[in-house]
């Protein structure tokens, strides 16, 4: 799955959680953080196997279950201990779900299931980097993937994927559009703050 697809599926899966169990929309924090979270384990692997070869390809230790679990286990804790336990939630949840998703990912665009993905290290992916750096791999099969795009050669797995996505925003506007919305308050309380300064600092000067 490209990392915006993952990053979809845990915002979408966090949402979810939130109305189910606490009966509100993520705020800007959890929201951030479980699409960070969603994309974390491509961003540990593909760098270090397309752009170091510290491994073979890019489904190893970020992608594993073996770190994963423990991993937002610890992120847990931590989350927990600065009461911020929701937070702790959104990452574990984005977190997990990448792994899961490449291997449901694995059926729909190839026809296997590769739990091998998230078993490293007991069980790894055959395959190598499909390029000389992290950059350049990352360009190559994007190009591929726009060329598609482009050329309206959109399979019935992409009209899903892209229908989620539109889905995703209409669910994002509905939850308050957060991390924009704190973003936005965050601005307007700056500009507050400015213009309140200003009669205090006019006022003394004519003192």
């Amino acid at each position: 799955m490209w990392p915006w697809e993952h990053a979809i599926v845990g915002y979408l899966a966090y949402s979810l959680c939130c109305h189910a169990v606490f009966r509100e929309s993520p705020t800007g924090l959890e929201a951030f953080t479980v699409v960070f979270a969603s994309v974390l384990p491509d961003l540990i692997d593909k760098p270090l196997a397309w752009e170091y070869g510290v491994f073979e390809n890019g489904y190893a230790i970020g992608h594993s279950l073996f770190f994963a679990v423990p991993l937002a286990i610890f992120v847990g804790m931590i989350a927990h201990a600065a009461t911020r336990s929701r937070a702790g939630l959104a990452f574990g949840l984005g977190y997990l779900l990448h792994p899961f998703g490449d291997v449901v990912d694995s059926v729909f665009r190839q026809g296997v299931l590769q739990f091998e993905l998230m078993l490293w290290p007991i069980a790894s992916v055959e395959g190598h980097s499909p390029g000389p750096s992290f950059l350049e791999a990352f360009f190559d099969l994007f190009g591929r993937y726009s060329s598609d795009m482009l050329a309206g050669d959109i399979s019935t797995y992409l009209w899903a994927q892209l229908g989620l996505a539109g889905a995703a925003l209409v669910v994002w506007l509905v939850d308050g559009a957060p991390v924009l919305r704190e973003c936005l308050l965050a601005g307007v309380g700056l500009v507050r703050s400015a213009l309140g300064r200003e009669p205090d600092a006019s006022s003394s000067n004519r003192r």
